[in-house]
């Protein structure tokens, strides 16, 4: 019988508590460790911050290097020499992490990218239009702006847009043809286009 990874909260209250085979051992069995976690947590967790990218990975690593040295608390002899073992912890856990991952990547002959299209569809292009097209859609007067942004980007028809705006028809065309003029002649967006 498998457990359920992800519960709703409401459903975690009010399931049977889990039992394990052996509890687990809590800090006040080593009075000394819960007092070294607390002084030492932030200096070693800046330690194992610089050895991933990740601030949650790291917090990650640190707990099992911290609960490797509870393990071993023990046989630890030297206890000036604590933050020396978390550290080698540390690193002996984050290298088995390392050799542990999956690699899926396979050298090849062939790239697997396609070539890019000369002025095609460079996305740092793509946004720099987008967002030349934006401002000069902001510098159209109210009602041009909204009847615009109605027929292109909100794919309305003529008749739907007159609708949402109490207009005519009639009206909704000269203004979005004006519109269009004005966008046909902006500096800045002819400049955008190239």
């Amino acid at each position: 019988m498998t457990t359920p990874v992800c519960t709703r909260a409401s459903d975690a209250a009010t399931a049977a508590p889990r039992t394990f085979p052996h509890p687990p051992l809590p800090y006040s069995s080593y009075p000394s460790f819960a007092s070294y976690v607390k002084a030492r947590q932030p200096v070693l967790l800046r330690t194992a911050r610089s050895l991933t990218a990740n601030p949650s990975d790291a917090e990650d690593l640190l707990q099992t290097a911290l609960t490797k040295t509870y393990v071993a608390w023990e046989r630890i002899e030297d206890h000036r020499a604590l933050d020396g073992y978390v550290r080698r912890a540390l690193l002996n856990t984050r290298t088995s992490q390392w050799r542990k991952r999956k690699v899926d990547e396979y050298a090849c002959d062939e790239l697997p990218e396609p070539e890019p299209v000369p002025g095609g569809n460079d996305p740092a292009e793509q946004q720099a239009l987008h967002d030349a097209m934006w401002r000069a859609i902001m510098r159209l007067p109210a009602r041009q702006r909204a009847m615009v942004v109605l027929r292109y980007y909100e794919d309305l028809s003529e008749v739907q847009t007159a609708e949402v705006l109490g207009v005519s028809v009639g009206t909704v065309k000269s203004a979005v043809s004006r519109a269009l003029g004005k966008l046909r002649d902006d500096t800045e967006l002819s400049t955008a286009l190239g």
